[in-house]
């Protein structure tokens, strides 16, 4: 036990040394040397090289986590209690729904691919998982734990069908580089959710693998990894997504390295108790790459002569993307409703399936930006509820066009009765903007929002007029008890 211990004291020693040489020699090679911002920072566990622990050829990707779990015993416990393995959070209270449920990717419907029941193996290619096929995948076995998909450093580890390593991966050169996940580890997935990049999020691309300082200050000028705002405890993962999560638990936040009071102007400081300071901060999203805005499933299935698939694509509809974004601002607690499964609506209007909670008279609601990602989908004329279409795989739509088979055959899968009539509903789904941070001389001025052709729809957050004119919630008498600006 003490030769153990001792072997793996001198590992530490030399990650230590080798972290701290590839650090100076990045640095030296014109990479961003540290600045005051990594003051906030907590300080990483020190690396340990693993490339003369594994010597021979792996047969598949449990394989490498088998023996990975050799040391990682405690570990495989952790990532299993995790968001990320079980695609769904601890039972919560839903606005409009009785007792507690838990919700997330795994069962909650949203309008970019709809849903991922029915259809797992190209959904759970971003799973952190081997082999999710179906309904019957067990969430207890530790060797389809994929840990190679945060850790891997060699650069070619892709994920392929189900969640399996894609064919031609070298599993042994992903095994022995394993390190701290970089913003490649996090972006392979979260970058390019909705099936491509730029599509969901609006503030996470591409671009964001190695950004320069205008498209994200924190990231291109002080060299951030998503792991340093979002840390981690017992592999969970600090940070909340609105479009898997009601609640405001867990969540990061600016004032976790900033002041409250940040400015040296006080009128500036004044606007934090009513802006966020993403609505300041962020004057626009999608700064590089065009994002998805627009998705009109009512449209898929046509033969029609356009080959730019961000126009169109035969299996999935019209698309519009939008560049240099101005954001929609919304009134936000940290909360939000949120659409399920099976849950009647009024399709003359618009569903909103995870509507921002909280309104000017809420003291802990603030001014958000928002990405709105608007579409219609299938709905069942007759129950009043949004459908989830088997999409891929034998039978589906993408395969046969047909909406009458792909609705029938999710049917068992999903529980959701098919009257038989359907029709497509407009939907709209909210994306908070945190990312995309512009450097402090792009933040946006007073003439952005108050005066002629601000960008701020002051009747429609629930001022009366401009208030820099008439005043802001205490002058307006708009504040709840509990106060606020």
């Amino acid at each position: 036990m003490k030769a153990k211990h001792y072997l793996l004291l001198l590992l530490i020693v030399f990650g230590v040394m080798t972290a701290t040489t590839a650090m100076v020699r990045y640095q030296s090679l014109g990479g961003p040397a540290r600045s005051d911002a990594w003051d906030h920072m907590p300080t990483p566990a020190a690396h340990v090289n693993h490339s003369k622990f594994f010597t021979d050829a792996f047969a598949d990707g449990p394989a490498v986590t088998v023996a990975c779990l050799e040391c990682h015993d405690e570990e495989a416990g952790d990532v299993m209690h995790t968001q990320h393995w079980q695609w769904t959070g601890e039972a919560v209270n839903i606005p409009g729904h009785e007792g507690t449920q838990k919700i997330g990717k795994k069962n909650l419907i949203n309008n970019f691919c709809i849903s991922v029941e029915s259809n797992w193996p190209k959904c759970t290619s971003c799973h952190a998982g081997y082999g999710w096929e179906d309904g019957s995948f067990d969430f207890n076995d530790s060797t389809r734990i994929d840990c190679l998909v945060c850790h891997d450093q060699s650069g070619q580890y892709i994920k392929g069908y189900a969640g399996n390593a894609a064919d031609g991966v070298d599993l042994l050169a992903a095994a022995k580089s394993v390190g701290r996940p970089n913003r490649t580890n996090c972006g392979i997935c979260h970058f390019n959710g909705g099936g491509g990049d730029a599509v969901k999020h609006g503030d996470l691309d591409q671009t964001m693998y190695f950004p320069t300082k205008d498209i994200d200050v924190h990231m291109g000028n002080d060299d951030f990894a998503c792991v340093d705002c979002h840390t981690s405890q017992d592999h969970e993962i600090l940070g909340r997504s609105m479009s898997v999560s009601v609640d405001d638990t867990a969540g990061i936040g600016c004032t976790d390295c900033h002041d409250q009071a940040a400015h040296e102007n006080d009128r500036l400081n004044a606007h934090t108790a009513t802006l966020a300071c993403q609505a300041c901060h962020i004057p626009e999203f999608a700064v590089r790459e065009a994002t998805k805005v627009d998705w009109r499933w009512s449209e898929a299935g046509q033969d029609l002569p356009i080959t730019d698939k961000h126009v169109y694509m035969k299996i999935k509809g019209r698309f519009k993307y939008e560049r240099e974004v101005t954001p929609e601002y919304h009134w936000y607690n940290g909360t939000a409703n949120r659409y399920l499964k099976g849950d009647t609506f009024d399709a003359s209007k618009p569903l909103k399936l995870n509507e921002p909670r909280g309104d000017i008279h809420d003291p802990t609601a603030k001014i958000w930006p928002f990405k709105v990602h608007r579409g219609n989908q299938p709905y069942d004329v007759v129950n009043k509820t949004i459908l989830v279409p088997k999409t891929v795989g034998k039978g589906g739509y993408w395969t046969e066009f047909d909406w009458d088979e792909a609705m029938r055959l999710a049917e068992p899968i999903t529980g959701l009765k098919f009257s038989g009539k359907m029709g497509f509903a407009d939907t709209e789904m909210y994306w908070p903007l945190s990312h995309m941070i512009a450097p402090k001389e792009r933040a946006l001025l007073c003439v952005d929002c108050h005066g002629e052709g601000g960008r701020m729809d002051w009747k429609e957050l629930g001022y009366d007029g401009d208030p820099a004119r008439r005043g802001g919630r205490k002058v307006q008498g708009l504040e709840a008890a509990q106060g606020g600006k």
